[in-house]
């Protein structure tokens, strides 16, 4: 199943927005049953690396400016994107890709980004914990959610971030394949391991 990923990048990007995902389908394409599947980081500015608002560097593949075939575009969210949502290149960039691939998504204030470009007019969706209001506002054609951190409506994905970012990417990879199929990557990754906050409570507390 040769399936292309998108996940667009940018100066100030949360990390866990373009690595959770790209760790879940970089996993699903090294199996027999996604094999040939291909994860793009997409620079939006003309440059080898972008760096994220965690201060780590993250290489880019490609940039908007190329001519790229995807199956699937995510885009993160960051602390401020403000100046993505009025990058006309962007937007054109995203609408292109919406109206070809298979699904289109966010995380986070990713969100903010796909509702400046118009993508999710009259569609339902969700951005980081605590903006819906703000997201409503801003676009009030947008039939925000409050109440799921992944929200999935005809061909689009929108996530919480932080974390969430591997819940949505694995729900994506479940509509892409199989609920199994995704299984098995959320075996590998050992995320049922993470445990609870008491969890990490009560082993500090025991070398304390």
């Amino acid at each position: 199943m040769s399936k292309t990923i998108g996940i667009i990048a940018f100066d100030g990007v949360l990390t866990a927005e373009v690595v959770g995902p790209a760790e879940v389908f970089g996993i699903a394409a090294a199996t027999d049953w996604f094999g040939g599947a291909k994860v793009l980081i997409i620079g939006v500015e003309p440059q080898p690396t972008i760096r994220t608002e965690e201060g780590i560097h993250i290489q880019v593949d490609a940039t908007i400016a190329d001519d790229l075939q995807l199956d699937v575009l995510l885009v993160p969210g960051g602390n401020d994107v403000s100046h993505l949502i009025e990058n006309p290149q962007l937007n054109a960039f995203i609408r292109k890709h919406e109206a070809a691939a298979e699904w289109v998504g966010s995380m986070c204030a990713g969100a903010f980004v796909l509702g400046g470009a118009g993508v999710l007019d009259g569609k339902q969706a969700t951005t980081w914990f605590g903006g819906e209001t703000r997201l409503q506002a801003q676009f009030p054609a947008i039939q925000v959610v409050h109440d799921r951190p992944v929200v999935l409506d005809q061909r689009r994905i929108t996530a919480n971030g932080g974390l969430v970012s591997y819940r949505a990417a694995l729900v994506l990879l479940a509509q892409l394949t199989s609920l199994a199929h995704a299984h098995e990557v959320y075996q590998g990754l050992g995320l049922a391991r993470l445990g609870t906050w008491e969890d990490i409570e009560a082993t500090v507390a025991a070398v304390s």
